[in-house]
């Protein structure tokens, strides 16, 4: 006697099938996890004042790339990694040499490419020399003798025969180090994000199968 066995449906159809809606699944909430990791932390950023430029450097990619997996992973990270962390650490920072940093006051302006200025910088572009002045309480100071301030606020030159106008302009002050204020809580999104993938995998997988 010959029996002879037939599953409707064909296991290994629905198998295959299964597997291919736990790939999109787990793809499509991996994704989005990332992609609203990445907005928040450049919520973040905006929301601390440090503006769109540094928000548009957070960046988010799927892997694998161009296919779903039960594997996928997503990661988030900044294009400028030392500014991001520097505000989500708030670290103490020092002058490598030991001995001063430099903070540039509204006077000294901006360096190359809008950037902060320094010392060197500032004296070649003005062709002025800085003097230090020596203060026991608060901060010392590089200043600049017998310079005017033009209409942006910035110290130059004073080409005036007479004095007039001149002024000794504090350009930069002087600190022993400077503990930089925590401004981001980046792991606080981080965590939200990844608790949250479970449930997204779960939606997406019945999204799947409708």
């Amino acid at each position: 006697m010959k029996l002879k066995l037939d599953i409707t449906p064909d296991l290994v159809a629905m198998m295959a099938a299964e597997i291919k809606a736990g790939e999109r699944a787990v793809g499509t909430a991996t994704r989005e996890a990332g992609n609203t990791l990445k907005a928040a932390w450049r919520a973040q950023i905006v929301g601390a004042g440090l503006g769109q430029r540094l928000a548009r450097s957070i960046r988010s990619q799927t892997y694998p790339r161009g296919r779903q997996s039960l594997n996928a992973a997503a990661l988030v990270w900044s294009k400028a990694p030392a500014i991001v962390g520097a505000h989500d650490t708030g670290p103490l920072i020092r002058s490598r040499n030991g001995f001063w940093l430099a903070i540039p006051t509204e006077a000294a302006g901006r360096g190359f490419r809008g950037g902060r200025i320094t010392p060197g910088e500032w004296e070649r572009r003005r062709g002025m020399r800085l003097r230090f002045v020596y203060r026991p309480r608060g901060p010392s100071l590089l200043v600049a003798d017998r310079a005017r301030i033009n209409t942006r606020g910035q110290a130059v030159a004073s080409r005036s025969k007479t004095g007039r106008n001149q002024v000794t302009a504090p350009i930069f002050l002087l600190v022993p180090q400077v503990k930089l204020p925590k401004r981001l809580d980046l792991a606080r999104d981080a965590e939200r994000a990844h608790e949250a993938v479970p449930g997204l995998i779960v939606a997406n997988w019945v999204d799947a199968k409708l």
